[in-house]
């Protein structure tokens, strides 16, 4: 019997905590929407201005850089590169659509 007691503290225990780490794990997560949310702004924006210097909306070389970038990070980070390249191009889909909606914002 007095073992069991011990074990179950411990059980309550990682109970509380797996509950605050899941917690946190949300609050990051809303972090994270809000983030995204603050990129897709900019590109509408940069759409915008994209349209009155006549430039394209789509820049490869900058787009390559910008997920290049984000790997380098990821491996800084001890995070799978390949699953943050497939993040930012993911990323850089959803701005091309904001850059466009920005663009015929103005038009």
């Amino acid at each position: 019997m007095v073992k069991t007691q011990p074990e179950r503290i411990a059980v309550s225990d990682a109970a509380t905590e797996l509950e605050a780490l899941r917690a946190e794990i949300e609050r990051i997560d809303q972090d994270i929407v809000r983030a995204v949310a603050a990129r897709t702004r900019l590109a509408r924006r940069i759409g915008r201005l994209k349209k009155l210097e006549g430039l394209a909306l789509v820049h490869p070389a900058r787009e390559a850089a910008v997920v290049r970038r984000a790997a380098e990070a990821a491996r800084e980070h001890g995070l799978d590169d390949d699953a943050i390249r497939e993040l930012f191009w993911r990323l850089i889909e959803m701005s091309r659509r904001a850059q466009a909606v920005g663009e015929r914002d103005e038009g």
